[in-house]
């Protein structure tokens, strides 16, 4: 009896217990490098595993993270966001406007507190409605269309203030941004809070699945009668809505507001957590813990090298190279 010659193991990647190696650290390298950047500060930085350095980086991380989870949605759909950090400055500076009575007294200050910041975030809701029907209804590239309140937004947020400073001590409307309810930072809370509600969105929901499929590929989700235009002016609309909170929570921290300074910056940052925590840029795959992930690893990054006498120019250089391994990752897992 002529034994069976055994097939030969083709070759391929390095496989580590059965899975892709490049596979292994497209999908875990975010949580492995928090966690080697987590061991590393216990080792050698003081007072790293103290209550305060925890609030430190959480409270510095959290209005990224509000931003980075609509953020998050609009990628998914293969679109960017660029006006955020306008939206930030518009909402930041309608609110005071509001709540000090410079538009309409209003006697009740729990009032006038509300309405400000229903109205702000409504607006910037409404800025996020402008920007998906330009994408969605004359198939503006997002880039470009959302570049239009990137340059225009500050622009209204400084006429709102006349360029000025605004400053207030409202504590009924600072506790957003410095209350600590049960001794957990309020703004943390709010993070905590739409990162499980964005989640849950995306993982459970027919809308959650609808944002993935016109992500991963647009013609056969419009050829199987899903309704593309409307999904891309939702997932829009909650990033405008999302700047807008952020906004409040950055002015509540400060006690203050500047046009020129609110959110300046904050789209580049949102971006980066949403890459770094392995939603791919082109669509159709996203992940909101993954956004977390990746703001918390940027934040530590930073964090783990001013705190070793490293200056802040070179955490931002090392902070680049971070997106430039995430994308990469994400081009190597795409084409295998």
């Amino acid at each position: 009896m002529i034994e069976k010659a055994r097939p030969q193991p083709k070759m391929g990647y390095t496989r580590l217990q059965g899975m892709d190696l490049m596979g292994f650290f497209s999908r875990y390298g975010t949580l492995v490098a928090l966690a080697l950047l987590i061991v590393f500060n216990l080792a050698h930085t003081p007072n790293f595993a103290t209550m305060q350095t925890l609030n430190i980086n959480l409270t510095q991380v959290a209005t990224i993270v509000i931003v980075a989870v609509g953020m998050t949605l609009v990628i998914a759909t293969g679109g960017v966001d660029l006006s955020v950090g306008s939206q930030m400055a518009i909402a930041g500076a309608l609110a005071p406007i509001i709540f000090t009575g410079k538009l309409v007294a209003m006697s009740n200050i729990y009032v006038a507190v509300a309405v400000a910041m229903g109205a702000s975030i409504l607006v910037t809701g409404l800025l996020g409605v402008f920007n998906g029907y330009l994408v969605a209804r004359f198939r503006i590239q997002p880039i470009v269309a959302t570049l239009v309140l990137f340059i225009a937004g500050r622009g209204i947020a400084q006429v709102l203030t006349n360029g000025n400073l605004q400053t207030f001590t409202v504590p009924q409307f600072s506790w957003i941004g410095l209350g600590r309810p049960l001794g957990i930072p309020t703004q943390v809370i709010i993070m905590a809070v739409m990162v499980v509600l964005a989640a849950w969105v995306l993982r459970k929901t027919v809308f959650g699945r609808h944002i993935l499929a016109v992500g991963g590929n647009e013609t056969a989700a419009l050829l199987a009668g899903l309704p593309v235009a409307r999904v891309k002016l939702a997932v829009y609309t909650i990033s405008g809505l999302c700047a807008g909170l952020a906004g409040l929570v950055v002015i509540g921290i400060n006690s203050s507001s500047d046009a020129n300074l609110v959110g300046l910056g904050m789209e580049l940052d949102a971006i980066a957590a949403v890459a770094v925590g392995g939603t791919l840029m082109s669509g159709g795959k996203a992940t909101i813990v993954g956004t977390l992930l990746g703001a918390l690893t940027i934040q530590l990054v930073r964090y783990t090298l001013l705190s070793n006498g490293v200056p802040d120019a070179a955490a931002l250089v090392v902070k680049a190279g971070i997106i430039a391994v995430a994308v990469w990752l994400q081009r190597q897992q795409r084409s295998h």
